[in-house]
């Protein structure tokens, strides 16, 4: 991680414990938001207007945070407004690499080699992780935004006219219930499976692990007769879901041990994702191999860094 600006340890996955030994993730620091004529979002300061290739999206695909940003930027319609740059999937010494590995890329805007070096050149005196997505605007050289939920909800409406208007991630009949869905999903889910696998004590994976299974329980039927959860196309709400969703089986099942049903076990959340992988663009967010690769190169959770060679995509979904 980052002190003061400067690479100070190896990058470890557990970035902080409670009293349990449970995992506690970090907070995200970078809080402006692009809104249509550059005043000041719900956060942060002003001057951020939306405009034709001046942000620029850092990616992992093994990220499920990144991931959400991925496939905000292809519902909308922006891929040819906000450019982007994919980290490679294994995880170094100095955290996430730029690179030649297949489906990674290097990053052509700020020539980094590391992602922390993207967080030093923001903020000289950077201290902590530097984590995925990051919205990084060109023309003020700085990060606008590192927090993926803030990220999604601009890319629906903070670029305007520039975005397209066929999907609405946060339709207005629906925010309530959006918003309550997010709020009990990220917990006991989202975050539920990094509670998980990286407790460090038998209570907290215990606690961690039932609120996981309690959760995916209570989806399940939720989603009877439903195409989406809350409309006739996918919203913020279902993009925070599949993103979890489609990593469990190939991740947290076993390198998590959230191993006490599969993802595929569950009719409605698998027929769920195959709709999700079927709308236009989202299955191109998916990258297995990365997927793999990435989250079986923590070493803490895997020494040997051996990879599985399944499953594959179309095994699971």
């Amino acid at each position: 991680m980052l002190v003061n600006g400067k690479w100070a340890e190896d990058w470890q996955p557990v970035q902080a414990k409670d009293e349990k030994g449970g995992f506690v993730r970090q907070i995200s620091s970078f809080r402006n938001w692009v809104t249509p004529d550059g005043s000041a979002g719900p956060s942060g300061e002003g001057g951020f207007a939306a405009e034709p290739g001046r942000y620029h999206l850092y990616v992992a695909y093994i990220c499920p945070w990144a991931s959400r940003t991925l496939i905000g930027r292809k519902l909308k319609g922006l891929e040819e407004v906000i450019s982007v740059s994919i980290v490679e999937p294994a995880l170094s010494k100095q955290g996430w690499r730029f690179g030649d590995y297949p489906g990674a890329t290097a990053d052509e805007v700020n020539g980094a080699t590391y992602m922390h070096e993207i967080y030093t050149r923001a903020d000289p005196q950077f201290t902590g992780r530097a984590t995925v997505p990051v919205l990084w605007d060109r023309k003020r050289a700085t990060i606008v935004n590192n927090e993926s939920s803030d990220i999604l909800r601009m890319l629906n409406s903070g670029f305007g006219d520039l975005a397209g208007s066929e999907v609405d991630l946060y339709p207005a009949a629906h925010r309530g219930d959006i918003d309550a869905f997010n709020e009990r999903i990220y917990p006991s889910l989202n975050n539920g499976v990094y509670r998980t696998g990286f407790a460090t004590t038998q209570i907290a994976y215990e606690e961690a692990f039932a609120e996981v299974f309690s959760c995916l329980d209570w989806i399940e039927p939720l989603l009877e007769g439903r195409k989406f959860l809350f409309d006739d196309h996918p919203t913020e709400a279902d993009i925070r879901l599949f993103v979890t969703l489609v990593r469990f089986d190939v991740a947290y099942h076993g390198l998590f041990k959230c191993n006490l049903r599969r993802l595929s076990d569950y009719a409605n959340l698998k027929a769920f994702c195959r709709r999700m992988l079927d709308w236009p663009g989202i299955a191109e967010t998916v990258n297995f191999d990365h997927i793999k690769r990435g989250y079986y190169s923590i070493e803490s959770l895997n020494p040997t860094r051996i990879v599985p060679v399944g499953p594959q995509l179309a095994e699971i979904f």
